[in-house]
């Protein structure tokens, strides 16, 4: 955790003069914040205290916290009217004016406001919300917490987009702090951000924030999650819960105070690059979901493992995952409710109206009926994949055979997959050994491989009767996808699907690796 920024303006510091000895001691010395910083004993306390019991309201004590949560999280109104002046001039400088305003810059400038801003918050925090998700929750939601901290610190995702955040706002407080505004450094140093969404809510401003690691611009802001998604498997690791209660402004203010009071977890993170051949133009029809980008033109490296003819022109784009990415039968029913909820948003009203829906798709799309059918699309992947994995502390790639049965492929990296299910299963000590397999964990540098069968295979998985099947565990793994006759591969990563044109002629590759670095997760579990 990071030290909090503590307000010593009560002191009687001399400008003129360099402190004493004695005085430098006292500044070393945490002393009890002025008269308008937030309360002291409310922190770690807030959630064990009961007013009401001590003689307080339900309206006095819900008032209280309000102010208490404002006092911490609020940025100073000059900052405030930086950001978004950046944001909408996509311009980091444009809210430069906001130094004029600073205390302790210009030519009487204390020295000691480097180490006590007087108006930041103790613990600064802005809020991202996908009105998109949790039905009709989200909107609501965003106006509750624009009442807790402030309606110029909560964001619309679809308006404002976190890539825009990380290159325009934080920028705009990185410019200020450079220029000598101790405020603006605190914030910038001490930011959380909450998310409002689904896992692919969360991997999406995940992914944003990473790129400060490539940018040199850390520390990176870790981040909370309010669950409005269907599966919502991200949250559930990392104590936030399988879906927001129905008793939701209480825990609106519940899930503030644990962002911004809550230890902070890391886990991996992994890169994701899909190689295609280019098409004509008339014939490319890739929706990519935002957690993907376009990289254009790129040259595929081959190493030796593929068995398909490259073509001389290939097409790039990538992305960022952090709990799975699969291809098949599971890719295809998420597209298919995607889909529904893009054209007909008033069917998806909420987590168990949508868990019925991709009930509705597994049945519609044939994985109970495979034998049935004789569509190409609705077979085993063996058909059209090589999976090529490379193993910890091993730089060499090994052919892993694909079970015929396999109807879908999953790379999971944490324990949750479909709404808490952990298909991986615990396995015993004598069958890891077995398998040269190790105990998974979150942050080993490894994604567990399984493989899903027909519906009947999937139904036990999911009701952990049994576990799913054991493909592989690997550093890094490459998918060698040939078209033939499929004319299409549907691929997810966290929840996020998007149908994967093929070729009949060449192949389309996915490579996937750890990222040297790893993301931050606030650990949202009752202390």
């Amino acid at each position: 955790m990071r030290s909090r920024s503590r307000s010593f303006s009560e002191m009687s510091i001399s400008l003129s003069a360099a402190p004493s000895p004695a005085e430098r001691e006292a500044l070393r010395t945490p002393r009890s914040p002025p008269a308008y910083a937030s309360p002291p004993l409310v922190g770690a306390l807030i959630e064990s205290l009961s007013f009401r019991s001590c003689g307080f309201g339900r309206a006095a004590s819900s008032a209280f916290e309000k102010e208490d949560l404002r006092l911490r999280a609020t940025l100073p109104q000059r900052l405030r009217d930086a950001v978004h002046a950046a944001l909408k001039a996509r311009d980091p400088s444009a809210g430069a004016f906001a130094l004029a305003e600073a205390p302790g810059v210009g030519g009487a400038a204390n020295p000691w406001f480097a180490l006590a801003p007087e108006d930041a918050p103790e613990n600064p925090l802005v809020a991202f919300v996908n009105p998109r998700s949790g039905g009709r929750l989200g909107p609501v939601l965003k106006t509750r917490l624009q009442e807790l901290i402030g309606e110029d610190q909560v964001f619309d995702i679809t308006i404002v987009k976190p890539s825009e955040f990380v290159e325009y706002a934080l920028g705009c407080l990185e410019q200020l702090a450079d220029s000598g505004d101790h405020s603006a450094r605190s914030v910038r140093d001490n930011l959380r951000v909450m998310v409002a969404g689904g896992d692919g809510t969360v991997g999406w401003v995940l992914g944003c924030l990473g790129e400060l690691y490539v940018q040199n611009r850390e520390p990176v802001p870790p981040v909370a999650v309010i669950p409005l998604g269907t599966g919502n498997d991200l949250s559930r690791s990392f104590g936030w819960g399988a879906s927001f209660p129905f008793s939701w402004k209480a825990a609106a203010k519940r899930s503030l105070y644990k962002a911004i009071l809550g230890p902070v977890s890391s886990l991996d993170s992994w890169h994701v690059v899909v190689s295609m051949p280019e098409e004509k133009e008339e014939e490319q029809e890739l929706n990519l979901p935002h957690s993907l980008r376009h990289l254009g033109e790129c040259t595929f490296y081959d190493d030796g493992t593929a068995e398909g003819e490259l073509p001389e022109t290939i097409l790039c784009f990538d992305g960022v995952f952090y709990n799975y990415f699969s291809i098949g039968m599971d890719a295809q029913v998420a597209y298919g409710f995607h889909q529904l909820r893009d054209e007909k948003p008033f069917l998806a009203s909420g987590p168990l109206s949508n868990k019925l829906i991709y009930a509705g798709y597994t049945c519609k799309q044939g994985w109970f009926f495979t034998q049935c059918i004789s569509d190409p699309e609705l077979r085993g992947l063996t058909n059209i994949i090589r999976l090529s994995v490379k193993k910890m502390d091993s730089s060499e790639w090994e052919h892993i055979p694909v079970p015929s049965s396999v109807r879908a492929i999953v790379a999971l990296n944490l324990h949750n997959y479909a709404s808490g299910r952990n298909p991986w299963g615990t396995l015993k000590p004598e069958y890891l050994e077995k398998k040269g397999f190790v105990e998974a964990q979150s942050d080993d540098g490894l994604l567990e491989i399984f493989g899903l069968k027909q519906g009947w295979h999937a139904s036990l998985v999911m009701v952990e009767l049994i576990s799913a099947k054991h493909i592989a565990q690997a550093a890094a793994i490459r998918l060698e996808i040939k078209g033939g006759q499929w004319r299409d591969a549907y691929m997810q990563m966290d929840g996020e699907p998007w149908k994967q044109p093929l070729n009949a002629e060449y192949s389309t590759f996915v490579d996937i690796k750890r990222v040297p670095y790893r993301s931050l997760i606030i650990n949202g579990a009752d202390r």
